[in-house]
């Protein structure tokens, strides 16, 4: 049976997301999904779910939502604080939720990003094949107060204890791994050995889009003819700003395309608050495994 979450509070930045929106690249149309996949894919994991179910990213600082129906939930990803009825949650479990209950979220102890994940995934509608949210494609793109979220309904179980797991490391993690990227190789050998022992830190202009990095880069490069560019792919623009293109990022770019983040490096990065200090460890085309 069909039942609801209601946002009493939006919190920062919330939106639901899956693993993404795949085939209209072409179009203009961003892959958008969940930032840090490896955290996505675990909250639905823990509860048995496809691992493209939607759930919900939070940003920061938490939504508050009451409960219309009895619901198993899981999060992982940051640790916000995280509170059932005024109960404190710990993340990576799976939680029984009872209608009526309030979820709510208190002060930040890690991490940027946390996911919200509940059992059959959150039944928002699907826009080309994704529920993931982005504007100008999906009627929404965050959670705004009393806004209903539909779900089904699932009966309270007992939930084993052993079901906690701990495999969030890469979020406490200050490396962010990189592959060169197309126009690596134009790059003064200064500029290289720069980009490897620099620490770099996010700005607080970041978002969904892309996070831009706060440490300028001299830029001697010629612009490109605008080319292909991913989820991951680091720009170098003429003022020499550092710009790490993220799950809503543009499919097409016109700067230099120095460096193209691994999948993990991309995990590892979105969970850094502005300010937060961390380096890049170039890897080989021949270390890249996946």
């Amino acid at each position: 049976m069909m039942a609801q979450v209601e946002i009493i509070q939006p919190g920062l930045y919330s939106s639901i997301q899956d693993l993404g929106r795949y085939g209209y690249r072409g179009f203009g149309v961003p892959t958008s999904g969940a930032m840090d996949r490896q955290a996505a894919k675990l909250a639905n994991l823990l509860l048995k779910n496809e691992p493209e179910a939607a759930l919900l990213e939070i940003t920061l600082q938490g939504p508050k939502m009451a409960f219309f129906g009895a619901a198993k939930i899981a999060i992982t990803g940051a640790r916000l604080s995280p509170e059932l009825d005024g109960v404190e949650l710990e993340n990576n479990q799976v939680v029984n939720v009872l209608p009526g209950q309030v979820l709510g979220f208190g002060k930040r102890k890690s991490g940027y990003r946390a996911y919200l994940a509940i059992k059959g995934g959150f039944q928002t509608g699907k826009v080309l094949g994704s529920r993931s949210w982005y504007a100008g494609v999906t009627p929404n793109s965050r959670l705004e107060k009393g806004m209903k979220l539909p779900f089904l309904e699932t009966e309270p179980e007992s939930v084993s204890r052993f079901s906690s797991v701990k495999v969030d490391e890469h979020i406490a993690s200050v490396v962010v791994e990189a592959l060169p990227g197309p126009e690596f190789e134009l790059l003064q050998p200064s500029e290289k050995e720069a980009l490897q022992k620099w620490r770099f830190s996010a700005a607080k202009e970041s978002n969904r889009m892309g996070i831009q990095f706060q440490e300028k880069l001299e830029n001697k490069l010629e612009a490109i003819l605008t080319g292909p560019v991913l989820p991951g792919t680091v720009q170098l623009t003429p003022s020499g700003t550092l710009i790490a293109l993220m799950r809503d990022g543009q499919t097409t770019g016109g700067y230099p395309r120095i460096l193209q983040l691994t999948e993990t490096g991309i995990n590892t990065l979105v969970q850094k608050l502005p300010g937060e200090k961390f380096g890049i460890k170039l890897l080989e085309y021949s270390q890249f495994k996946k």
